[in-house]
């Protein structure tokens, strides 16, 4: 199969974007909409998608952290009618490298699922956690390997003579 071929926004730094890119060669191309056409990123989201469409590549769609597209009926309704994908990369903020690392860690499953002949949404998120409670780790590791918690530290439990010892010092 050929690589997926999208158009990305101006918002993914480039220089970050090239280098990962060779990655994932085989998978997909991703081209910046100012090389797609240099008048591109004065489009509105709606126009760029409908340039795509009548370009002479066949694109697969459009990669943005523009989430308010999702909001807009023009956008979506070009969406629908060009059949594209629009990858949008949500709750990446203002973070242009959070946003390039959200998007190639999905960029594979993507590029397996996209479908030329049917129009999609790819909202890619990544959720920040808290810390876990090492403890409910522990009771969890336990109860998956059916022992006691007792048991399960007693497994790892190191004596206080190596507890004290340094393993990078002779």
């Amino acid at each position: 199969m050929a690589p997926r071929l999208f158009a990305l926004d101006h918002a993914f730094p480039q220089p970050v974007v090239e280098q990962l890119a060779m990655l994932f060669e085989h998978e997909a191309r991703l081209v910046p909409i100012q090389d797609v056409d240099p008048e591109m990123p004065e489009l509105d989201d709606w126009e760029v998608l409908l340039a795509l469409h009548h370009d002479a590549r066949s694109w697969d769609g459009l990669i943005t952290t523009d989430a308010g597209m999702l909001s807009l009926a023009r956008e979506l309704w070009v969406l629908m009618r060009t059949r594209l994908s629009l990858v949008v990369t949500q709750d990446s903020g203002d973070d242009p490298v959070r946003a390039t690392g959200l998007l190639f860690v999905h960029l594979s499953a993507v590029c397996k699922r996209t479908s030329p002949t049917v129009p999609q949404l790819w909202r890619l998120r990544a959720r920040e956690q808290g810390p876990v409670d090492p403890m409910d780790q522990v009771k969890s590791a336990a109860e998956h390997r059916n022992v006691s918690v007792g048991d399960f530290m007693a497994e790892g439990e190191l004596s206080w003579q190596a507890f004290q010892r340094n393993p990078l010092s002779a």
